[in-house]
């Protein structure tokens, strides 16, 4: 790779890095063809973008990056591929949901919304976060809570007081 190429791969790196919002550094080295092939479908259908990139040249883009990755530039070491994604725990459950058949990948870290995550413990942390589109729902969920018990309320108690008022009538 001539010096031009490694600096418009960098340049190119730190424009994806810098509208990135969820990140995560994975080794996948020692998959075969076929589940690496098994992989890059799952992520294209999750809608996830994997690509392999160097260490040094990802450190760079780092550096040049407007956000601060903190410690991540710790882990580049070994083999690093990027899953960018939209939203912040669908790498992780591709992850998890992949790992059923194979050992890998393994996660180095994340960021995830300007948070730092760093090793493959922190997968089930990963799953758990909720997208900003669950996150509405659940809000919506519990302000419409009070307001379907004050309506309940009221049509139970409409037909208690018919029913009352129509006992008392017949006496």
């Amino acid at each position: 790779m001539t010096k031009e190429q490694k600096a418009q791969e960098i340049q190119d790196l730190t424009e994806r890095l810098s509208s990135v919002k969820n990140l995560y550094l994975t080794d996948i080295a020692g998959l075969n063809a076929v589940q690496t092939t098994a992989l890059r479908r799952a992520c294209f259908k999750a809608n996830i973008k994997l690509s392999v990139v160097k260490n040094t040249l990802l450190a760079k883009a780092m550096e040049a990056s407007d956000k601060d990755f903190g410690s991540l530039q710790e882990v580049l070491k070994g083999n690093t591929s990027l899953m960018f994604s939209e939203v912040g725990n669908t790498p992780a459950k591709l992850i998890k949901t992949f790992r059923k058949k194979s050992e890998k990948p393994l996660l180095k870290g994340a960021y995830i919304d300007e948070a730092i995550y760093i090793g493959d413990n922190q997968i089930d942390v990963l799953e758990s976060i909720k997208s900003k589109e669950e996150l509405i729902g659940d809000v919506i969920t519990i302000l419409q809570s009070p307001a379907k018990n004050v309506i309940s309320a009221l049509q139970s108690g409409g037909s208690n007081i018919s029913g009352i008022l129509k006992t008392l009538s017949e006496r």
